[in-house]
């Protein structure tokens, strides 16, 4: 009589459970998405809707506190505060979304470059990105304004060039870990070139990396999109900016202090979802503490 085999466990029996059964119970995770979801509702409702036209000025009812009408007060000119924290939710948005694009793009595709070239390939990309972080995007900021004029479009540009050193050298950082690994050298001894190999094996083992640097480095965007506006190198009137509000907002501290506490509250809140999700993201992509979960 043959012996039984033993019975194999199946793939099922170690599965994990799913990533938003995890995400769910996860605490940086469900609080950055719940303060980033409201940043998104904000943005969203006001394409169709405001309390108020955020371009309407009311001298006579302005420096108003919050009422049934008005539900956060008026600004100096008589505007409603809590349209202009809405519809400044798009510029926060927009700005961030372009800039980070622009970042990412860019700086994932010469990080991958000088991870499959190395060489002088490598070092020429990790010295433009040493030369380009010298400049930080406020400065970029004033350099742009004074040759082209203020503007959002200028403030996007300067922001993306601020990011492209940072996803160069953690994508270059990221891949060459890649680079390494046996499941690699057995793909180029199977005779792949390096663009495949970049595309089929490095790209998406290194993408929950530039995932999780994507939502911090968004957060990151919306606070120098609010310091360039602060100094009137952003967002330009009458569009409503976080940052211009609370430029507007300083020579008021005293008789409506209100109108600084508002948007630094939007401009904080929208920052912290997006840092306490980049966390959570980070844990949760991490293939190690899925297993440690």
């Amino acid at each position: 009589m043959s012996a039984v085999p033993a019975q194999v466990p199946s793939a099922a029996a170690f599965k994990v459970p799913g990533f938003w059964g995890r995400a769910l119970h996860h605490r940086s995770f469900t609080i950055g998405g719940a303060l980033t979801l409201l940043l998104i509702l904000a943005a969203a409702v006001s394409l169709v809707w405001t309390p108020w036209s955020p371009y309407e000025m009311n001298i006579a009812n302005k420096l108003q506190p919050p009422t049934a009408a008005h539900w956060l007060g008026t600004d100096t000119f008589g505007r409603d505060v809590a349209s202009l924290l809405l519809v400044g939710a798009r510029a926060s948005i927009l700005v961030g979304l372009i800039a980070v694009g622009i970042g990412l793009v860019v700086g994932t595709a010469l990080g991958l470059l000088a991870a499959a070239k190395r060489g002088w390939v490598e070092e020429a990309i990790m010295r433009f990105a040493d030369f380009s972080m010298a400049f930080p995007a406020i400065l970029s900021a004033i350099m742009m304004t004074a040759v082209f004029g203020a503007g959002i479009v200028n403030a996007i540009i300067a922001i993306g060039i601020y990011n492209i050193p940072t996803f160069a050298r953690i994508t270059r950082a990221s891949a060459n870990a890649i680079w390494s690994r046996e499941y690699v050298a057995a793909a180029r001894a199977c005779g792949k070139g390096a663009f495949a190999i970049t595309v089929q094996h490095v790209l998406p083992n290194i993408s929950a990396v530039l995932i999780v640097q994507s939502t911090i480095r968004f957060a990151i965007a919306i606070l120098a999109e609010a310091a360039l506006s602060y100094l009137g190198l952003g967002t330009q009137p009458p569009q409503p900016s976080w940052g211009r509000m609370l430029s507007e907002a300083q020579t008021m501290m005293f008789q409506a202090p209100l109108l600084a506490v508002f948007p630094g509250m939007a401009i904080a809140l929208a920052v912290l979802g997006l840092n306490l999700l980049g966390d959570g993201l980070r844990d949760l992509l991490d293939p190690r503490l899925a297993r440690a979960r």
